[in-house]
C-alpha cells in the first residue's frame, strides 16, 4: 500500500477561516483534528480538536481547574461564545509544529512511523512538481489501522 492510496478526501480550513465554523466542522464530521491550510493550498498546521476546546477554556480556569467546579452550567453551556471574532490562527498552539507529510509514493510503514513520531493522528499526503504543491488527500490514524488489519488478516 502506498500513502497515495489510503489517501482520502478529508475537510480543511485556512488560516484566516472563522473559529465557529472550524469548530462545527469537526463536531459535525466528528474529527480528531483539523488540516489546516496556507493561501497556497500547502499543509501549514494541524489544529487538533483537543486545541479547539482548549480555545474555549476560559484562561482563568486553565490556571486553576478547580474553577471549574463553581461555573454554572448556564455559562458552561456558553463556552463556544468564546471563538466568536476569532480565526483558526488565533486557535492554532503558538509553537505549532510542521505538519506531517507523506510522499505519494511513501509506504504504509512509511507513513505509520512518521504518524508514530510525530504522535499525530493524521498525515497529509501531497504531490509537490514544478507547479507547486497539490493536496492529495489525509491519512488518518484510525484508516491506516483499518487497512493494516485488513492486510493482516
Amino acid at each position: 500500500m502506498r500513502a497515495r492510496d489510503l489517501a482520502a478526501e478529508y475537510e480543511t480550513v485556512g488560516v484566516d477561516t472563522d473559529a465557529t465554523e472550524a469548530a462545527r466542522l469537526m463536531a459535525e464530521h466528528r474529527l480528531p483534528a483539523l488540516l489546516v491550510l496556507d493561501d497556497d493550498g500547502a499543509p501549514t498546521a494541524i489544529l487538533p480538536a483537543s486545541q479547539m476546546i482548549k480555545a474555549v477554556v476560559p484562561a482563568y480556569v486553565m490556571e486553576d481547574p478547580t474553577l471549574a467546579a463553581v461555573v454554572d452550567e448556564r455559562h458552561a453551556d456558553r463556552l463556544c461564545q468564546a471563538l466568536k471574532g476569532r480565526t483558526v490562527r488565533d486557535c492554532l498552539s503558538t509553537s505549532v509544529p510542521e505538519p506531517p507529510v507523506a510522499s505519494p509514493d511513501d509506504t504504509a510503514l512509511e507513513v505509520a512511523a512518521l504518524m508514530a513520531q510525530v504522535r499525530s493522528p493524521l498525515v497529509a499526503v501531497v504531490d509537490r512538481d514544478e507547479a507547486g504543491v497539490r493536496l492529495l488527500g489525509v491519512i488518518t490514524a484510525s484508516h491506516l489501522l483499518e487497512r493494516l488489519l485488513r492486510a493482516a488478516s
